[in-house]
């Protein structure tokens, strides 16, 4: 049971995430609040962002085992960060797709065709700042792949890590809040109201904050279970 209980938490917090987000027993305690143009919409905040949210605690996992391998030398901390970046780069693409489609509702101006419409959205400073940095992580990927020496690969790699790292956050969070754009929060946004998270409604924290921890601990389910098959893996390589 020790090893278990947070995965336990995981899969209630994820019901519970699904319950709200969607308000399948239409309860009261899980209304939100009619902000125009997002008025239901802001529900995907609770998938949108907290999988954004879960990508960044799990790139930081990542990046934390790539300079425990710098320094130590131990080659279960490379296997570690590996698995935590692959794990973290499918977060990602779950909340750029569940972006796209919550832009695709907010963002079309039906006085506008629809080809200026998703014109507009395709040169979003935030969706572009979040597709480079996926792409520097699939980049990281592919280095390794590229390369056969198990040392010079996890040593190579591991820096290469902490460069992906240090270019996540102005690429998502500070880039794209300097230029002009849609986004919520973003220059030139008057159409997309920002969600202030102090400003949150209180039925909503009472979701948001589980919904990132319950996101977090699947893709640190999701990550321990690759990191235990990738030691099987290396096991059978050693005995063979």
């Amino acid at each position: 049971m020790n090893k278990w209980w947070w995965k336990i938490v995981c899969i209630a917090l994820l019901v519970y995430t699904f319950t709200a987000g969607l308000n399948v027993f239409s309860l009261s305690i899980f209304d939100v609040p009619r902000i125009r143009i997002l008025n239901e919409t802001i529900r995907n905040l609770y998938f949108h962002v907290c999988m954004w949210f879960s990508m960044m605690i799990l790139f930081t996992i990542s990046v934390v085992h790539a300079i425990k391998y710098l320094r130590n030398n131990d080659l279960r901390s490379d296997i570690l960060s590996r698995q935590y970046a692959v794990v973290g780069i499918v977060f990602g693409l779950l909340g750029y797709l569940t972006g796209a489609i919550w832009a695709s509702y907010t963002w079309v101006d039906p006085n506008k065709a629809a080809y200026e419409s998703f014109g507009a959205i395709a040169r979003e400073p935030k969706l572009i700042g979040a597709g480079i940095a996926l792409l520097i992580y699939f980049a990281y990927l592919v280095l390794r792949d590229s390369i056969s020496d198990i040392d010079k690969k996890a040593r190579i790699s591991s820096v290469y890590n902490i460069f992906a790292f240090a270019f996540l956050f102005p690429s998502i969070w500070i880039i794209p809040r300097l230029l002009p754009s849609l986004h919520p929060g973003g220059q030139g946004s008057e159409g997309n109201p920002g969600l202030n998270f102090r400003e949150l409604a209180p039925n909503m924290r009472l979701v948001f904050y589980p919904a990132i921890l319950g996101w977090t601990l699947l893709g640190v389910w999701i990550a321990t279970l690759k990191v235990r098959l990738q030691l099987i893996k290396e096991k059978t390589l050693l005995n063979s």
